[in-house]
């Protein structure tokens, strides 16, 4: 895994290029004219560089830190930025990754890694219930979401029933 995310690292090289040539196509004024433009590819980065993030420390990623990754600002203010319904979008992307991991990791042995993702998701959601968010795209994004912390609680209880869950309590499941 490391060196995957070493090597996506690498991909943002060319990607703070494409950003560079990006921002000078337009006027900085006129950022949100042609942010439908942009605004799928951003979300799409936001998510690739949020779950690489997570890969390397399994912590969530901050705006700032993405806008950083990417070669852009983080302030509105300063011309082309991270949009901040962007960036939520794409932190919703990597929710829905996180919840496919969890099922793979369990085919693949490690029982540990479902345990993890679902603090970090159940966290998130925490997060996202604080919001107060309109009927728009981002809501049926977070909407998603609910799904997602339903699959992996899925996982971690069919983990627990098998008694493959350290943190399983005695007597719980394996029993025929």
């Amino acid at each position: 895994v490391p060196k995957k995310c070493q090597k996506a690292r690498e991909h943002f090289g060319t990607v703070r290029t494409q950003m560079e040539s990006l921002k000078t196509k337009f006027p900085a004024d006129q950022y949100y004219r042609f942010h439908e433009h942009w605004r799928f590819v951003l979300q799409r980065l936001v998510f690739l560089a949020a779950f690489v993030v997570y890969l390397e420390s399994e912590t969530l990623v901050t705006r700032e830190a993405v806008a950083e990754i990417l070669g852009i600002e983080a302030d509105r203010e300063r011309g082309f930025h991270l949009d901040i319904e962007d960036y939520l979008s794409g932190v919703l992307t990597l929710a829905s990754e996180l919840a496919r991991l969890a099922v793979n990791s369990v085919t693949a042995g490690d029982y540990s890694r479902p345990l993890r993702i679902s603090t970090f998701i159940n966290e998130l959601d925490s997060g996202f219930r604080l919001l107060n968010l309109k009927n728009d795209s981002l809501r049926k994004r977070y909407d998603g979401l609910k799904y997602d912390v339903k699959k992996i609680e899925e996982v971690v209880y069919d983990l627990s029933i098998r008694g493959l869950n350290k943190e399983a309590p005695v007597g719980t499941g394996g029993e025929k």
